[in-house]
């Protein structure tokens, strides 16, 4: 069995993260080790939420697994909180990285042109640095624009992204692949580029009205799980699209309107047999 360590906080409360990685990529066949980063009693979408770093935590669980000889087949990491941790997990990668593990990176810190409070262009320039580290990253654009120092627009065209994946891919990352891309109205999907062969990774379905917390977390979930039990960077990218598509669309037919989070765990069977059609 494949196994993948993901390096996110977790939210008692709340649907993302590691609420979401966990379960879905376990779901997968996939062996699923957490390294939480804080504990959080609800995601930051609530007020007077609590939070518990565990920063001064990382070194010393790493150090145990290495006197144990624990490997790993991918490495994930979605929201990093700090500096501090973006150099963590650097060190992460070097210790356990090597050509049998794949890093994959969601450079969770933007979005609608803007950065998330809590972080500033320091913090997008030190995110761009561990993205030269990947072998995928999956930034939207609004990330992928701060960490190129790029003009954030929304009426883009194909010319635009394709200078802006160029862009990324000086970064140093083998694979990368812009989310929330498409190019037709009423449309979203991703656009990519693998460096190493040339290949353009495109594929979009249709856009569903509706915004929910962790939707990212839950495509990223789907695509590191997908692509460790060796599915192809398009159909990988197309199961995680398609299945966060029908996630929203079950979320919204739930009369309980749950605003905090997508209701993954309804739509997890299908989850389970499109990855079974993919993996031989």
């Amino acid at each position: 069995m494949k196994n993948i360590l993901t390096i996110q906080d977790i939210s008692c409360f709340g649907k993302c993260s590691l609420t979401i990685a966990l379960p879905i990529i376990s779901a997968m066949g996939v062996e699923t080790v957490i390294l939480p980063t804080a504990v959080l009693s609800t995601h930051t979408m609530f007020k007077n939420f609590t939070v518990k770093d565990l920063t001064d935590q990382l070194i010393p669980i790493t150090d145990h697994w290495k006197s144990e000889g624990i490997r790993f087949d991918a490495i994930y990491t979605g929201y990093l909180g700090s500096a501090e941790e973006i150099e963590i997990a650097k060190r992460i990668f070097d210790e356990f990285g090597g050509d049998d593990t794949m890093i994959f990176i969601d450079p969770v810190m933007a979005d609608n042109g803007k950065l998330y409070p809590a972080f500033d262009m320091e913090y997008a320039k030190l995110n761009a640095g561990l993205c030269g580290k990947a072998d995928i990253i999956v930034p939207n654009l609004t990330e992928a624009c701060f960490m190129t120092d790029t003009e954030y627009r929304e009426d883009y065209d194909r010319a635009y992204i394709d200078e802006l994946l160029e862009k990324l891919a000086a970064l140093g990352a083998k694979k990368v692949i812009l989310t929330g891309i498409a190019f037709s109205e009423g449309k979203t999907g991703v656009y990519g580029l693998d460096t190493v062969t040339g290949e353009k990774i495109v594929y979009e379905n249709n856009r569903i009205d509706a915004a929910y917390h962790g939707t990212g977390d839950l495509f990223s979930s789907v695509s590191v799980g997908a692509l460790v039990q060796g599915v192809s960077l398009t159909d990988a990218f197309k199961l995680a699209a398609d299945y966060t598509a029908r996630t929203i669309e079950e979320t919204v037919k739930n009369p309980d309107k749950p605003w905090y989070g997508v209701d993954f765990e309804t739509t997890i069977p299908e989850l389970v047999a499109g990855i079974g059609k993919l993996v031989k």
